[in-house]
C-alpha cells in the first residue's frame, strides 16, 4: 500500500537520490519508491552523484556499489562512499550491490554507508530502510532546529548583559567591541556611571568557551552589579567575587578580572587586577604601562587578598583593556598578535579617538590571524580628551 507523505514526521515529501548505472534498476526503484511515498531522482554514475548531492539536499542516497570499471568489487562505490563523506557527513548512505560479502559489508559501513542491500532486493525490506533512514533523519533535522533555536536565545540572552551602550562620561571617550568564538561566550565587560563623578569599569574572561564559560560569565555578572552601585573598592570587589566564584565554579574554572574606578574631575584611575591580561596606559608621548597585579584569578584561592593601586590620567592617554583572544589571535604560522605589538600599535595611533582606536587595534589583530579568532575576544578602550 503506498505511503502518502504524511506518513513521515516532516510534511515534505522525502527525496531520495538513486544511483545506478542500469537503466532497467533505476526505473524499478522509481515506481516502487512511488508507490511509497518518495520522490526519487536518478543518475547513473559516481560523479553525477557528487554533482547532485552538491546542488541538492537529500534525505537518503541509495547507491549501487558497482558501475563501469567492473561489475564484482565494488571498488567505485566504496571510493564515492569516501568521497561522499567528505563532503557531507549527515545524509544518510544505503548501498546495493548484487556481488556482496561480508568483507564489502563491513568495509562500506566503515566508510560510512548507514545500511547495506543485496540485489535483488526484496520490496518491504528496502522500503523499510529508506523510511527508517528518512526518519532519523528528519528526527535530527528536528533537533538541529531545536538546538539552533535554544543557541539563538542564548546569544540573544548573553547579549543583554552586555552594555547595549556605553554610558557619556564628560571629558572621557569609551568604546567597546566582544566577538565569542562560539555562539556564546566568556568574556565580559561593563562601564556603569556612578551618581557621584565616578564611572566603574571592568574586563574578564573565563576559563573555557561556550555554554560552561557563557553561565559562569552570567554568575559574574549577576554578582558584580550590587557590588558597582554599592560603590565598592576595587580591592573588595576582587575579594568578594573571589568568595562568591570559589562557591560556584567547577574545579579547573575561574575567571581572571579586571576592575577600576575612574575619578572623573580628579583623572585618577584605582583599580585591582585579579590575573587578567594587564590593560595598557598609553601615554600621549607614545610610552606605556602595563596596569598589571599580584591579584589571584576569581574562584580559586577563597582568603586571597587582594590590593588595589592609583594611577593618575593626563589629557591624551588611552587605556587598553583587553581579553587574551586578542593577543593570542595567531597566524597562519603560529605567531600570536601579543601584547608587543599591541602596545606598539596602540602608541603609533595614540591621538586617535577611543572608537577609532579600538577599530585600528580590532582590525589589525583580525588581519593577524585571518579573521579567524579561535578564543572569545573583547576590547574596551577608554580616552582621556
Amino acid at each position: 500500500m503506498p505511503v502518502p507523505a504524511a506518513a513521515f514526521p516532516d510534511s515534505e515529501v522525502p527525496r531520495v537520490l538513486v544511483a545506478d548505472d542500469q537503466r532497467t534498476v533505476l526505473e524499478a526503484l522509481r515506481l516502487l519508491l512511488k508507490g511509497e511515498g518518495f520522490h526519487t531522482e536518478a543518475v547513473t554514475g559516481p560523479a553525477s552523484v557528487l554533482t547532485a548531492l552538491q546542488s541538492q539536499d537529500f534525505d537518503v542516497v541509495l547507491m549501487d556499489l558497482n558501475y563501469t570499471k567492473d561489475t564484482t568489487s565494488g571498488g567505485e562505490g566504496l571510493d564515492l562512499l569516501t568521497s561522499i563523506r567528505t563532503m557531507n557527513k549527515d545524509v544518510p548512505l544505503v548501498v546495493m550491490t548484487a556481488w556482496g560479502n561480508m568483507e564489502l559489508a563491513i568495509e562500506a559501513m566503515r566508510r560510512g554507508a548507514s545500511d547495506f542491500i543485496l540485489k535483488p532486493w526484496e520490496n518491504r525490506q528496502l522500503t523499510a530502510i529508506l523510511r527508517g533512514q528518512v526518519q532519523r533523519r528528519q528526527a535530527l533535522r528536528r533537533a538541529a532546529r531545536l538546538q539552533e533555536q535554544e543557541f539563538a536565545e542564548a546569544r540573544e540572552i548573553q547579549s543583554r548583559l552586555l552594555p547595549a551602550s556605553l554610558p557619556h562620561v564628560p571629558g572621557y571617550e569609551l568604546a567597546a567591541e566582544s566577538r565569542a568564538a562560539g555562539f556564546v561566550g566568556g568574556d565580559y565587560y561593563d562601564v556603569v556611571k556612578l551618581r557621584d563623578d565616578r564611572t566603574a569599569l571592568c574586563i574578564a574572561d573565563v576559563a573555557g568557551k561556550g555554554m560552561p564559560g557563557a553561565l559562569l560569565m552570567s554568575s559574574l555578572q549577576a554578582a558584580l552589579r550590587p557590588m558597582v552601585v554599592d560603590g565598592l573598592s576595587p580591592a573588595d570587589v576582587c575579594r568578594q567575587l573571589n568568595q562568591t566564584i570559589c562557591d560556584l565554579a567547577p574545579v579547573g574554572k575561574f575567571i581572571s578580572f579586571f576592575y577600576c574606578l575612574l575619578e572623573e574631575n580628579h583623572k585618577c584611575l584605582t583599580y585591582a587586577n585579579a590575573g587578567h591580561n594587564a590593560p595598557l596606559l598609553v601615554k600621549a608621548d607614545g610610552h606605556s604601562s602595563a596596569l598589571s597585579g599580584n591579584g589571584a584569578v576569581l574562584g580559586q584561592f577563597r582568603d586571597w587578598k587582594y590590593e588595589q593601586e592609583e594611577i593618575g590620567l593626563d589629557s591624551g592617554d588611552r587605556l587598553v583593556m583587553f581579553t587574551d583572544g586578542l593577543v593570542e589571535a595567531e597566524s597562519q604560522q603560529g605567531e600570536e598578535f601579543g601584547e608587543i605589538r599591541l602596545a606598539q600599535l596602540a602608541a603609533n595611533q595614540v591621538s586617535l579617538s577611543a572608537a577609532s582606536l579600538r577599530e585600528k587595534l580590532f582590525a589589525a589583530a583580525a588581519c593577524h590571524c585571518n579573521s579567524e579568532f579561535h578564543d572569545d575576544t573583547t576590547l574596551l578602550v577608554l580616552a582621556v580628551k
